[in-house]
């Protein structure tokens, strides 16, 4: 369980371990964060790390946290204006969001792969917190039938090409045109259902 003896404080060793973390995690993979390195790379003890973290995938998650409060930290929530298709503002805050995973993959792979792990979760709920209400913004005036369906859908379609990526059958950069194209014809027919009620 993380310490949070003093709420708001920097704990110098805490962000050690999160830093050393999050570059084992980019330069070698969700395999290579072992306690026992992370403890020598941090020039920390593995009792100082079990103080802070319960498990190996408690600190990962919190590693993978710290990075996506970084990567999110300048998203500004945006609207859509009045006359502009829907599609487009999806898109923008899509593609702001996407950013960081296409230039920093290992860290999208261990994002999926530690939501998996007990207590895992958590990961989306929070992660997710800085950008929904910028998606929200731009989905305002939009029937919540449909933003439910379509958040269902683009779930199932991001998690199927994180997987594609992840063995080797697409690249990271065939992840957005593939949600642009998902989002499109989900649009589309928004669209096309709301003129031929009016």
């Amino acid at each position: 369980m993380e310490n949070t003896d003093s709420p708001g404080a920097v704990d110098p060793t805490r962000e050690r371990l999160l830093v050393t973390v999050v570059d084992l995690l980019e330069n070698e993979g969700y395999d290579a964060v072992q306690l026992r390195e992370v403890a020598r790379r941090a020039r920390t003890s593995l009792s100082t790390i079990y103080k802070r973290y319960a498990t190996r995938e408690e600190l990962i998650l919190a590693a993978i946290e710290h990075w996506m409060n970084t990567n999110y930290s300048g998203i500004v929530t945006q609207s859509r204006d009045p006359n502009e298709p829907l599609h487009p503002a999806m898109m923008r805050v899509i593609r702001a969001i996407f950013e960081p995973w296409e230039q920093h993959p290992e860290m999208l792979f261990a994002y999926f792969r530690v939501r998996s792990a007990p207590g895992g979760d958590s990961l989306a709920v929070h992660g997710f917190d800085s950008v929904v209400p910028v998606g929200m913004a731009v989905l305002s005036d939009v029937d919540p039938t449909f933003v439910a369906e379509a958040t269902s859908i683009l779930s199932s379609v991001i998690y199927g090409s994180v997987g594609r990526c992840r063995e080797g059958h697409i690249e990271i950069t065939d992840i957005v045109p593939t949600i642009d194209r998902t989002v499109y014809w989900l649009t589309t027919g928004y669209q096309s259902q709301l003129r031929d009620e009016t």
